[in-house]
């Protein structure tokens, strides 16, 4: 693969794309995610549960993404949130920790945005950069 050649990727263990985009693309040795929000892949419906429910099923597509690519949590070097209510920070914070922020890893680089909206009503969505 040529450092410009941009190529497609994909699983079934995330939501499929319902657009003219695909769950991540590669490019070099970079990765760039669409946004995933908290659908669940097998029925795609969105999680129940609030927040919590929503951000943890994010993460869990945001992986299936990556590891589809070759690639773990760790090697995220940018995310960006979008938050329905920025009073949800606290929450999904704790969640994302957990992902990003394990004991010994540098945590990716960060912005969190309220946004008006979120497609399906959800009150989250991420996407992320990996460094492959």
């Amino acid at each position: 693969m040529t450092s410009h050649t941009k190529t497609a990727v994909s699983t079934q263990a995330a939501p499929a794309a319902i657009g003219p985009y695909t769950q991540a693309v590669r490019i070099g040795d970079f990765l760039y995610s669409s946004g995933q929000i908290g659908l669940d892949p097998a029925t795609g419906q969105l999680v129940e549960g609030g927040i919590e429910a929503q951000t943890r099923r994010v993460l869990e597509n945001l992986k299936a993404v990556l590891q589809a690519a070759g690639a773990e949590m760790s090697q995220v070097v940018k995310t960006t949130v979008f938050l329905q209510n920025l009073k949800d920070f606290a929450a999904m914070n704790a969640i994302y920790g957990q992902y990003f922020a394990p004991a010994g890893i540098v945590p990716p680089a960060r912005s969190t945005v309220q946004v008006a909206a979120l497609p399906r009503e959800a009150l989250v969505e991420m996407e992320v950069i990996a460094a492959l």
